[in-house]
């Protein structure tokens, strides 16, 4: 296997992964693109729609490199306002409040999580990252002296919410070293210029796409019950006195909300456990009722 085999199947495998988390936190808003190889002589922030929102993470394995994904501001407040549960904000501005940089941060988390994910899918072995962090750019060329880049690199592109985004992966030599290795044992034969699985390795293709979604399964996700809901003007909100009495739309006997990802999962009451915590439980999710639940199913989300 090239290397340039082995970073498309790199590529492709993290774009895949980041799509779902993507998918989950904007249902029906993610379009994938493309999947590429860096080139030597072309920067991977060229191009680059300013002003931007970028959050990186640096790999901990004694190597260089790391992950990149990119969006512009607009993309990250509409991001942001889809994973609160708010209308996308119309007007175009640019500037992030600390709600909306909260909410990014989280995505990025999952994301990078998913990246890290896929990536040691690959490897055939974890790989660890640092902490990400989130920069704020107005030109391509501020972005390309923040990072240090690594001998190789791919980018897969996406458009969410009706942004452009990317995923620049900066993968150091012994990444590739051992993705060679380990996808030449696995007996695949080559990975297209679209990211597609060639002839001869469909079983292992497989077998991948299974361990990547058992991999997706461990990352953590933002979980919140919502009692209910109000609105007041913004000037009244800091004049508020301790004690003061803020009456919500819903009843005290009404079923409260569970939210995974700023979407509506699942309803249900809330509880005290012995150990005297709140607790939800659920008695709809996704559609079903409790009376239509099996006892796996049944559960409280504490």
């Amino acid at each position: 296997m090239t290397t340039r085999e082995a970073l498309m199947r790199l590529g492709a495998s993290t774009a895949e992964a980041i799509a779902k988390v993507l998918e989950s936190l904007c249902p029906d808003q993610v379009e994938r693109g493309d999947v590429s190889v860096l080139n030597p002589d072309t920067g991977p922030f060229a191009t680059l729609e300013v002003p931007a929102v970028a959050v990186s993470v640096a790999y901990v394995d004694g190597v260089t490199g790391g992950n990149v994904f990119v969006m512009t501001a607009t993309g990250a407040r509409r991001i942001a306002a889809s994973m609160m549960g708010m209308p996308a904000p119309e007007d175009s501005g640019t500037e992030l409040s600390v709600l909306e940089l909260s909410a990014v941060a989280e995505a990025a988390n999952q994301m990078m999580a998913a990246a890290a994910a896929a990536t040691g899918v690959v490897l055939g072995q974890e790989v660890e990252i640092a902490p990400p962090e989130t920069r704020l750019f107005s030109s391509s060329s501020e972005a390309a002296d923040a990072y240090e880049l690594a001998p190789h690199g791919t980018r897969a592109t996406f458009r969410v919410c009706g942004e452009a985004c990317r995923l620049v992966q900066l993968v150091p030599n012994a990444f590739v070293v051992r993705m060679t290795r380990a996808l030449d044992e696995m007996g695949v034969e080559h990975v297209s210029g679209d990211g597609a699985h060639g002839s001869g390795g469909d079983g292992e293709a497989i077998d991948e796409r299974v361990a990547l979604d058992e991999a997706l399964r461990d990352i953590r996700v933002r979980v919140w019950a919502e009692l209910g809901r109000t609105r007041l003007p913004l000037g009244d909100a800091p004049e508020m006195p301790t004690g003061h009495v803020l009456e919500l739309d819903r009843k005290a006997d009404e079923p409260v909300d569970l939210y995974v990802n700023g979407l509506r999962f699942a309803s249900g009451t809330l509880v005290l456990t012995d150990d005297g915590e709140w607790a939800l439980r659920l008695a709809e999710v996704a559609g079903h009722t409790e009376s239509e639940k099996t006892p796996e199913k049944e559960g409280m989300v504490s």
